[in-house]
């Protein structure tokens, strides 16, 4: 900015010194120059590469030298001066006012467009002219944004309008930095947009990108960049290249092209700074790349060349509308560097197209290679004669009619009653005049201005139908076609892929890979009981598991301790076991009901006790098979009272022990009945107020569901084993006191132990019980159950059976007592009740 500053400043001291009558001096560039009474300016780069020059600062470099003749801009500089022809030849568009031009190389340089800029506003001593021209009032420029974001600095605060016809760049859309820029090819923004929607067209989401180091292309792939990260595009890497780069920054991008996972490659950069890097990518052969080309490029010669093919081929781009002037064909026909009427850059296009130079430039042009012999004949094929397909060409022809209409407004005024226009501006007064004399200076900006904003107000038709008009931001309408020599290919056989890592696969999940971008992950199977089946895991509703696969959830297993399982089957023998051992026992204290033992071990007591253990025996029945409202009820009432009549009965045994038998039949049921009774009215309440029900119990990290029986009332259900456990420790400790009465007449060591067994099977329950799991929490009560009711048959029954049955000879009166005074009294105090029954 601060050389863009004192070029302002400089010029502004020379209008006012009046030098634009005396140039102090000039740069020397070729041109190609038309006089006429408004002209308008052109620069191109008809070279697309500069020389580098060494600048010392101790004396005036050289000319900028230039390489690389450009058919292509060429054909541009042709269309310009075939549009001013035909605008004057045009009896309605400016009559009677003649169309100049002057038109500059550039050699697509941001210094030398800025020597041709100046070179332009500045006026100059022409050849064959008895005065100076008049200084351009329009400047059509440039291709590249760079040169053109330099042109549109230096030349703004002069307010001289300037129409592009390549350059792209979002930047320039600014109105506030560049207010007299206008373009007639759409802006990047939009193009970013296009590419973005190709994109997600396709569904590529790993692309490689290259940008030119200048503003084109460091916008172009920002703008590119936002877009696609919005859809879960991932940039690769970012290449940046420049056609002055030296061979070692091309072969760093090449590398980065050459990564085996990147397949898309987005260059965002022009033609010219794309061909270095394209023949080296041909001379690696490096094919398998799809390539996405920005509009600077997709539509050159050079890159569809036949050498070209095989690494580019299939590339795909947006380009501008394409449009055919017949005219024009003829006169790129017709150049010819023998007609003396040619202007200058004939003899580089002749060298280009035919392959050697003519006999009239040789001897100033000492790089010659080849010299003509005025023989030969132009090959018309070339792709520079093709008027069917002009696509920038076409833009450079808007431009001119567009200021060729903003003049036409500006200098003409239409009479309401009439329609008709009349000169309201003479062409005279657009001259340098205005700035030479240093009074008019002032007047001849605000003439650039109002072409400013008539140029602001451009609407027609051009000649082939197309409307054009330039938007508040200096744009025209957008429009765009997608050109892809493989593009029906693309569409229906096969779409390339574009991807970091692939989709994980249904039962996974993606796994961001540290420091790198989000569409490189690893996957990883999801969870037990949670799926996937898009990109993310999901826990499954409560009853359901996900599969093996993890891609679907199922209905959980129902669990629960079946009649048909091992450990069912087992528990049940053992159940019915014991309940045929009780059962048996009974029979035989019954049969043998009027023998002593029997007797004297209070036969009805024994008989109700037997009894309950039996049903004890068949309780856990209940607790197998599927739980449902009257089996849990059921279970756990049977369970508690069965157990309760028990201990009951055991009790009453223990009492009349341990009062030496003074408790008859009536004050012994009463003690059953009235301990089983307490039971009996806990169970109801139990029943009344919070039942027990089928629960089922899900587990998150199980693929199970428990089906159990829910206590309902944990109050209730502690309430049933504490007075089971407080009626049996009552038990102990009288069987404990009664231990030292006679063998023979003396139950309580027996009740002691069976008790000891009892209390120590469920003190070990309750831990057991809480730490399993499932249906295995159902075995473990149904083993207490069986573990005590056998415990208390085989310590209080099998001594007396084993009596009754393996040694009858014991069974008799005499074996009631034994040795000792203490015996004998206590058997005859309580003879009476002995013998009761």
């Amino acid at each position: 900015m601060g050389k863009l500053n004192i070029i302002h400043l400089c010029f502004l001291l020379c209008t006012k010194m009046g030098c634009a009558c005396e140039l102090q001096h000039k740069f020397e560039m070729r041109d190609m120059y038309k006089e006429g009474h408004i002209m308008i300016g052109g620069i191109f780069p008809i070279f697309n590469k500069q020389e580098d020059m060494l600048v010392s600062f101790e004396k005036e470099p050289h000319n900028a030298e230039c390489k690389g003749f450009d058919l292509r801009a060429f054909r541009w500089t042709r269309m310009m001066m075939f549009a001013i022809d035909e605008i004057n030849n045009d009896d309605y568009l400016l009559p009677n006012i003649s169309l100049g031009y002057k038109i500059l190389d550039s050699c697509a340089s941001p210094t030398n467009v800025l020597r041709a800029a100046l070179t332009l506003v500045s006026g100059s001593e022409e050849k064959d002219s008895s005065c100076h021209p008049p200084p351009i009032s329009a400047l059509i420029a440039e291709s590249g944004s760079t040169q053109s974001l330099a042109v549109a600095e230096a030349l703004g605060p002069f307010r001289v309008p300037m129409v592009s016809y390549f350059s792209t760049c979002a930047c320039l859309s600014n109105k506030r930095k560049y207010p007299t820029f206008f373009r007639t090819i759409p802006s990047d923004y939009h193009q970013a947009k296009a590419l973005a929607f190709l994109v997600k067209r396709f569904g590529w989401k790993w692309i490689g990108a290259l940008q030119s180091d200048n503003d084109y292309g460091r916008n172009g792939i920002s703008a590119f960049a936002k877009e696609v990260e919005a859809l879960g595009v991932c940039i690769a890497f970012v290449g940046t290249i420049l056609r002055t780069y030296p061979q070692n920054k091309i072969l760093e991008v090449v590398e980065m092209i050459k990564q085996p996972t990147v397949k898309m490659i987005l260059a965002f950069v022009p033609e010219g700074d794309l061909y270095p890097l394209m023949q080296e990518v041909v001379k690696q052969n490096i094919t398998g790349k799809q390539w996405i080309a920005s509009e600077a490029w997709i539509s050159a010669a050079r890159p569809s060349t036949p050498e070209m093919f095989q690494s580019f081929r299939g590339t795909i781009g947006f380009v501008v509308q394409k449009m055919a002037i017949p005219k024009l064909g003829p006169i790129l026909k017709d150049i010819s560097p023998y007609h003396n009427s040619e202007s200058s850059f004939v003899t580089d296009f002749w060298e280009t197209v035919v392959g050697c130079r003519p006999v009239s430039s040789v001897n100033i042009l000492y790089n010659s290679t080849k010299v003509c012999t005025g023989t030969e004949k132009i090959n018309y094929t070339n792709q520079f004669f093709d008027i069917t397909q002009l696509r920038i060409t076409y833009k450079v022809y808007q431009a001119v009619y567009a200021i060729a209409h903003a003049l036409h407004h500006l200098m003409f005024c239409e009479m309401p009653e009439t329609n008709i226009s009349r000169l309201c501006l003479n062409a005279s007064q657009i001259t340098p005049n205005m700035v030479s004399t240093g009074v008019s200076t002032a007047f001849h900006l605000s003439i650039n201005s109002t072409v400013n904003e008539h140029l602001k107000k451009v609407h027609f038709v051009d000649t082939v139908g197309e409307k054009v008009f330039f938007d508040e931001n200096g744009d025209p309408p957008v429009s765009y076609e997608v050109i892809n020599c493989h593009l029906k290919c693309i569409l229906i056989c096969q779409t390339p892929k574009a991807v970091c890592s692939e989709i994980c696969p249904l039962g996974t999940r993606k796994a961001q890979i540290k420091g790198l971008p989000v569409c490189c992950f690893d996957c990883i199977s999801c969870a037990d009981g949670s799926i996937s089946n898009t990109t993310d895991c999901i826990t499954c509703p409560e009853e359901y598991w996900s599969n093996e696969r993890k891609n679907s959830c199922v209905m959980k297993i129902t669990e629960f301790l079946t009649y048909t399982e091992t450990m069912g089957i087992v528990l049940t023998a053992l159940s019915l076991f014991g309940a045929c051992l009780a059962f048996s026992t009974m029979v035989v204290f019954i049969y043998f009901r009027d023998t002593p033992i029997v007797k004297v071990n209070n036969s009805e007591l024994s008989s109700l006790l037997l009894l309950s253990l039996f049903f004890c025996f068949l309780c856990p029945l209940t607790f197998i098979g599927e739980p449902t409202d009257w089996s849990c009820m059921l279970r756990h009432i049977a369970f508690g009272v069965t157990f309760a009549l028990c201990i009951s009965c055991i009790l009453g045994k223990t009492i009349v022990v341990v009062s030496a038998f003074r408790f008859g039949p009536a004050q012994q049921r009463g003690i059953v009945w009235s301990c089983t009774a307490i039971q009996i009215v806990i169970c109801i309440l139990w029943l009344k107020i919070t039942p027990p029900f089928p629960d089922k119990v899900f587990e998150q990290h199980n693929k199970k569901i428990i089906l159990e029986c829910n206590t309902g009332s944990d109050i209730a259900f502690c309430a049933v084993l504490g007075y089971i456990g407080l009626l049996a420790v009552i038990c102990l400790i009288l069987a404990f006191l009664a231990r030292k009465l006679p063998d023979n007449f003396n139950e309580a060591k027996f009740i002691s132990f069976s008790m000891l067994i009892f209390c120590a099977v469920w003190i070990t329950f309750i831990p057991a019980y809480v730490s399993s799991p499932g249906k295995y929490t159902v075995a473990v009560e149904i083993f207490a159950i069986l573990s005590s009711a056998f415990g208390l048959l085989l310590c209080i029954f099998v001594p007396k059976c084993y009596i009754i049955l393996i040694k009858p000879e014991r069974n008799t009166r005499k074996h009631k007592t034994l040795p000792g005074k203490k015996s004998s009294c206590v058997l005859r105090l309580n003879s009476t009740n002995v013998y009761q029954n």
